[in-house]
């Protein structure tokens, strides 16, 4: 009696590293070898990182310490966070850093997938947009170009995504379209889009798209930014929906004739989403990627978070701690994309088992 809790202890975690870590030679070769370079690397980063670091502090005792500066970061945290934002202004960008986050965690859990998400969004952007522009009574105006760091990175992405699947949608489903006009439409927008890269959308948008408008007219550079980046991810989420659309079978077409509903009803209620379900991961790495491409926002004059840290780093005094501010702005990438990352996994989990109940 006293010894089995022992054995199933012991047992336990002899059964799990024997079925991941050593299943095969190979799989025991490679175990080995990361674990002999953990032991190599490990205790030279945490030195560096956490024995040696200073917290507070000026460049001089940086220097002499030998470990992470993160005096650095404390030093020039507003700078990386909210770029050239008025310094007694930063909150206005920090609310809005949280308004984005609150909408990302409703949007996020089941109970909440109803119409009235959109107007919540639609909100959101609107009290964001007053936020980070102000002119209203009591918020002075901050014209666009001093926006930056993380607010500027969550606005590019968030909205690049959030408008542009609706639009992926519809070139999805007039790809796959009987109408001859319509299918050629949506082809020629997604080829002529996914046949170019980012930084000549962006560049196409700041410096030819104004060549092109009548005298007098122009239009915000950052509008413009974003409205390349909303064209440009539509076109890569459109193939990522149509992949999903070409694996339905064809009796779930054929089902939805026999019943009777039109084709929107067919498309809303049946195909899209059994599609949308079976492309989660590709439409997952999509908004990753479109997270990290607001980076690009740098050749048209707009300072993202990465180019918020590297104006940081542009002070002689503190130059030499590059490493400690890109550590800094990976770690902030790595929680949203993981964060995303992780919730498409959950998604997949929760729709399988959901379709199995049923």
């Amino acid at each position: 009696m006293t010894t089995e809790p022992t054995v199933g202890l012991l047992t336990v975690p002899w059964r799990w590293s024997r079925r991941h870590l050593f299943q095969s030679p190979g799989s025991s070769v490679l175990t080995l070898l990361a674990a002999w370079l953990l032991w190599k690397v490990l205790p030279s980063a945490v030195n560096w990182a956490l024995v040696k670091a200073v917290w507070s502090g000026d460049p001089a005792a940086c220097r002499a310490s030998g470990g992470a500066c993160w005096a650095f970061v404390t030093e020039k945290y507003r700078l990386i966070l909210f770029g050239i934002y008025p310094y007694d202004e930063q909150w206005r960008p920090l609310t809005a850093i949280v308004v984005f986050v609150v909408m990302m965690l409703a949007s996020a859990h089941p109970s909440c997938w109803r119409r009235w998400l959109i107007w919540m969004w639609a909100g959101g952007l609107v009290l964001v947009g007053i936020l980070m522009w102000g002119g209203v009574p009591g918020l002075p105006y901050v014209s666009n170009d001093r926006w930056g760091g993380l607010p500027l990175t969550l606005i590019l992405s968030a909205t690049g995504i959030v408008l542009s699947f609706p639009l992926a949608l519809l070139l999805a489903l007039g790809r796959r379209s009987r109408l001859p006009a319509v299918r050629a439409a949506s082809v020629a927008y997604i080829e002529l889009w996914r046949g170019v890269p980012l930084v000549s959308v962006l560049f196409m948008a700041s410096i030819m798209f104004p060549l092109f408008l009548p005298e007098g007219i122009t239009v915000d550079k950052l509008l413009r930014a974003q409205a390349g980046i909303i064209l440009f991810t539509a076109a890569y989420l459109a193939e990522n929906v149509r992949g999903g659309l070409q694996a339905i079978a064809r009796g779930q077409f054929e089902a939805a004739d026999a019943l009777g509903l039109s084709y929107w009803q067919k498309t809303r209620l049946i195909i899209l989403p059994q599609a949308l379900r079976l492309v989660i991961p590709p439409l997952v790495g999509q908004f990753i990627t479109t997270f990290k491409d607001t980076s690009l926002v740098v050749i048209i004059g707009l300072y993202d978070l990465l180019s918020s840290t590297k104006m940081a780093l542009s002070d002689p005094q503190w130059r030499a701690f590059y490493i400690e501010g890109y550590v800094v702005a990976a770690l902030i990438y790595t929680v949203f994309t993981a964060a995303m990352s992780y919730y498409s996994q959950y998604l997949e989990r929760r729709l399988d088992r959901d379709r199995r109940r049923s």
